[in-house]
């Protein structure tokens, strides 16, 4: 099952602060890739506010949910009050390959573990809500590669053709033959390819990629 990631690449961000009975709640979301990425990005953030009290953090790596990654962490708040709630917000979008950091400053007065439950939770809701107007969200879909050969009298043409179906054509290596690197439906791509070189043409399959595709925030 895919999901939601920030628009823009790995590294792509944004930063909201809340405040919640004079405690501040400042949260960084961020694009990562791989777990290390995630701690990496939860340090600088431990750096960037050195003096607060808390850095609650909870991440998601991975869009396949068959080796997805989610941690969480409460750093020091009291047991599942802080690092769940923000990973259940998380989940609870369809975000993948994110990380969460909730920096705390005490404002003086006790929430209670509900009250941090639902500070910490709004705190992660403020900055998706931030993150749907800039930098948006687009969706982690999985595509296959192909590799098609065509005699170099036919590859424009038949490149072309693809091109006005909406096939990506990912690029060309030109040697004795052009052999152009598609993704796509496999079904489609097949129908397509046929049509375009009289049943001339063979799909060599190259592995498959998570990318990132628009279609709404």
């Amino acid at each position: 099952m895919a999901g939601w990631t920030l628009r823009g690449g790995v590294g792509a961000h944004v930063d909201t602060e809340i405040e919640v009975r004079r405690s501040r709640f400042i949260t960084r979301l961020e694009r990562v890739d791989t777990e290390e990425a995630a701690r990496d990005a939860i340090q600088r953030v431990r750096k960037r506010y050195p003096d607060a009290r808390h850095h609650c953090t909870a991440f998601v790596v991975g869009a396949d949910q068959t080796n997805q990654v989610r941690r969480s962490n409460d750093d020091g708040e009291p047991s599942g009050t802080a690092g769940a709630p923000m990973l259940d917000t998380l989940t609870g979008a369809a975000l993948v390959d994110c990380v969460a950091v909730v920096t705390r400053y005490f404002g003086g007065v006790l929430l209670g573990t509900g009250g941090l439950t639902r500070a910490y939770s709004d705190a992660v809701s403020s900055a998706i809500e931030q993150a749907s107007t800039a930098p948006g969200f687009v969706r982690r879909v999985l595509r296959s590669r192909f590799a098609l050969e065509l005699p170099h009298a036919d590859a424009g043409r038949v490149e072309a053709e693809l091109r006005s179906r909406d096939i990506d054509v990912l690029g060309a290596q030109y040697g004795a033959a052009v052999t152009l690197s598609l993704a796509g439906d496999e079904d489609e791509l097949a129908s397509l390819v046929a049509a375009a070189t009289g049943g001339g043409g063979i799909l060599v399959p190259q592995g498959n990629e998570w990318v990132d595709e628009e279609g709404g925030d």
